[in-house]
C-alpha cells in the first residue's frame, strides 16, 4: 500500500466518521466483557465492563474540524493517481474555489457543531472540558459505577443494572442522547418470549465496503477497515487511524432453569450451566460480521 492510498483512506475515514456522528452513530465498544442474565421469568441483570469510544470526542472528529481551517492544494497523476506537486495555475484555481466557499464552509461547520451538541445532551464536543462533562453526566445515572476518560474519546466503563422483564431494555441509554446506537437491546414479545440483539457488537461485512457502515455497528466497521489498512501497509510505514480502538470482547447470555433458548446464532450453541440453566457465549472481534442474537422463552 502506498503512502497516498493510506492518505486516501484516512480522508475517507474522516468524512465517513463525521457523517456517522451526525447520523447518531458515534459510540462503539473497545475491549469489553458483557453479560445479560435472565434470572427469573420477570427479572434480569446486565453488566458491561470495558471501553466505550465516543467518536465525537476523538482526534478523528478534530481532524474533520481542522480540515476546514486552512487551504492546501491537492493534485494527482491522471494515470497512477499518485499525489504530485500542483502547478502554479492549478494551485491558483483551487485557492480561488476555496476562498469562494469560505462563508458556506463556516456556516456548515457552525450548524454541524450545533447538531453534535444536541446529540450529546448539550455537551459541546469542541469544549476542552467536554470529556469531564460526559463523565459527570454518566456518573449521576444509575448503573454507571465507573467512568474514567482514558483520553482521545476512549472511556473505561463499569456498568451494572438489575430490572424486570415488564419492559424493553437498551444499553447504552444516556440522558439527552438519541437512542440510535445500541450495543445490546432486549425486546419483549407476547407469550413470554424475549428477543435479544447486540447490533453494536459487530463490525459489519467487510465485503460490503463503505456502504455497509451506515447501519448499526458501523463505527466498529470503520475501525476494522482501519486495522486492515494498517496491517496491509505495516511494512511501508502506514499507520492506523488515530485513537480508533478495535472491538474485542465477549458477550454472555444466561438463562434461568426452565427457560428455553428457541434460536441463537452462536457458533456452538448453548452450554449447560451449573444451576440448571443455559449459557450462550459470543466472542466478538473486528472480524465479527453477524451481530449476536437470541430468542428465549422466559416464561415457564
Amino acid at each position: 500500500m502506498t503512502i497516498f492510498s493510506n492518505i486516501r483512506f484516512r480522508t475517507a475515514a474522516v468524512l465517513a466518521g463525521f457523517a456517522l456522528a451526525l447520523s447518531g452513530c458515534f459510540m462503539t465498544p473497545g475491549k469489553f466483557t458483557s453479560e445479560l442474565a435472565l434470572t427469573g421469568p420477570d427479572s434480569f441483570t446486565f453488566s458491561y465492563d470495558g471501553e466505550i469510544f465516543f467518536l465525537t470526542l476523538s482526534k478523528l472528529a478534530q481532524m474533520d474540524a481542522a480540515s476546514g481551517g486552512s487551504f492546501a492544494a491537492n493534485c494527482y497523476d491522471d494515470e497512477t493517481y499518485e499525489s504530485r506537486d500542483c502547478s502554479a495555475e492549478e494551485e491558483a484555481v483551487q485557492r480561488e474555489e476555496w476562498d469562494a466557499a469560505a462563508q458556506e464552509r463556516a456556516e456548515r461547520q457552525k450548524n454541524e457543531a450545533k447538531q453534535m451538541a444536541a446529540m450529546m445532551g448539550g455537551i459541546d464536543p469542541s469544549d476542552p472540558k467536554a470529556a469531564e462533562e460526559l463523565v459527570a453526566l454518566l456518573k449521576r445515572q444509575k448503573g454507571w459505577d465507573r467512568v474514567v476518560h482514558k483520553g482521545d474519546g476512549l472511556f473505561d466503563i463499569s456498568y451494572r443494572v438489575s430490572g424486570t422483564l415488564g419492559h424493553d431494555f437498551l444499553f447504552p441509554m444516556i440522558e439527552g442522547f438519541p437512542p440510535t446506537n445500541p450495543f445490546v437491546q432486549m425486546i419483549q414479545r407476547k407469550g413470554g418470549q424475549v428477543r435479544i440483539d447486540a447490533p453494536g457488537f459487530a463490525a459489519q461485512n467487510a465485503d460490503a465496503g463503505m456502504g455497509a457502515m451506515m447501519g448499526m455497528g458501523s463505527i466498529a466497521g470503520l475501525a476494522a477497515m482501519g486495522a486492515n489498512e494498517g496491517a496491509k501497509g505495516a511494512s511501508e510505514g502506514a499507520g492506523t487511524m488515530p485513537g480508533f480502538p478495535a472491538i474485542d470482547g465477549t458477550l454472555t447470555v444466561r438463562t434461568a432453569p426452565g427457560m428455553r433458548i428457541l434460536a441463537n446464532n452462536t457458533d456452538e450453541g448453548p452450554d449447560a450451566a451449573t444451576d440448571g440453566g443455559e449459557v450462550l457465549t459470543w466472542r466478538i472481534t473486528a472480524r465479527t460480521t453477524q451481530a449476536p442474537t437470541a430468542l428465549i422463552a422466559a416464561a415457564r
